[in-house]
């Protein structure tokens, strides 16, 4: 396994960050701490997790993920792993959560600070993140910033502000963001430097051979501003694995949730998911394979969030990290997104 730093200032993390969104959902607590404990036996010391989890969210399972992770985090040397979760924004509906989170000022996220610890059972929150910006901006799927939904809301600087005292107060160590464009990076970033507060370490986007959108501005402000890529979904939501071509797999997320993730229903993904599962068997390799070997090689990457609902799915994924992809591979890889451009941005 190998072990980068986080940002300029961050903790040394694994290239693969175990997430825990189907915790509480789809594996029950017997499962998810067998995955743990085989992510840790692998050399993983990353995990990720959110205030909102598990998926799809809902009012009778929400912090149950935190909960699970916090049981399993008892058992284990603190100093030893990297725990990182994420406060809920406001504009997506989730009126259970603190009432409905409708802003991103201090109470808001001193609340969400102090629930998340209680859940986790721990002093300390190594990384926390802003699952998705307050402000108007296209995410999870739109494309398109519309000026005409602009809001009021929390400045930036009131954010980091508040960030900043709960770093102060030993709440949380580290900072970072998710779901984020490059305006919104650079202005934590540069509020940060001229106010001398926390920089981020990281953000949080999604990143796979179904959406590249990361390499078009992003990555090379994320590389001169030292701020780590934690890749989410590179597999797609499971596209990805090829399983969705056929007969949805009974108790696989989709089957269970097909409202969920709509980004994928896109009449674009199908066949960029053909043609990258063909590339694949043509070079003796699972589809899954494929995808998490692109994703785990990208220099840009600082860790990689994999996820999964069963063990032989977890054994795939960090299988997947022992493969290096041929030249030609990428080659091939480059020309089916030049024909299939990011069908899920």
């Amino acid at each position: 396994m190998q072990y980068r730093r986080l940002g300029e200032s961050g903790p040394e993390v694994s290239s693969l960050c175990l997430g825990t969104m189907t915790f509480g959902e789809q594996n029950d607590a017997a499962d998810a701490f067998d995955q743990l404990d085989r992510a840790r036996d692998a050399g993983i010391n990353f995990f990720d997790t959110a205030e909102m989890y598990p998926v799809p969210a809902r009012a009778a399972t929400q912090g149950e993920s935190e909960r699970i992770l916090g049981r399993w985090l008892a058992r284990q040397r603190r100093e030893d792993v990297v725990i990182a979760t994420k406060v809920a924004g406001p504009a997506r509906g989730l009126d259970w959560i603190r009432g409905g989170p409708l802003a991103l000022d201090e109470a808001n996220l001193r609340a969400a600070v102090e629930a998340s610890l209680q859940r986790l059972g721990t002093d300390y929150i190594d990384l926390y993140q802003i699952h998705w910006p307050e402000r108007n901006q296209p995410m999870f799927g739109q494309w398109r910033y519309d000026p005409s939904s602009e809001r009021e809301c929390v400045p930036v600087r009131a954010q980091l502000e508040a960030l900043a005292r709960l770093v102060e107060e030993g709440r949380i160590r580290h900072i970072g963001l998710s779901n984020e464009h490059p305006w919104g990076v650079m202005q934590f970033l540069r509020q940060a430097d001229a106010l001398g507060l926390p920089r981020i370490v990281s953000i949080q986007n999604v990143y796979s051979l179904l959406s590249r959108v990361f390499e078009y501005g992003l990555a090379e402000m994320c590389h001169h501003e030292r701020v780590g890529l934690l890749a989410y979904s590179p597999l797609g939501f499971g596209h990805l694995s090829g399983k969705y071509l056929g007969v949805p797999p009974a108790g696989a997320r989709l089957t269970r949730f097909p409202a969920f993730g709509k980004r994928y229903a896109r009449p674009g993904v199908r066949p960029a998911v053909e043609a990258y599962a063909e590339l694949a068997r043509a070079h003796g390799m699972t589809p899954a394979t494929l995808a998490l070997a692109f994703v785990y090689s990208q220099d840009f990457v600082t860790s990689t969030v994999i996820g999964a609902t069963s063990r032989e799915q977890l054994e795939e994924n960090l299988a997947a990290r022992e493969v290096v992809l041929h030249p030609d591979v990428l080659a091939e890889i480059d020309g089916i997104h030049a024909r299939h451009t990011n069908p899920a941005p």
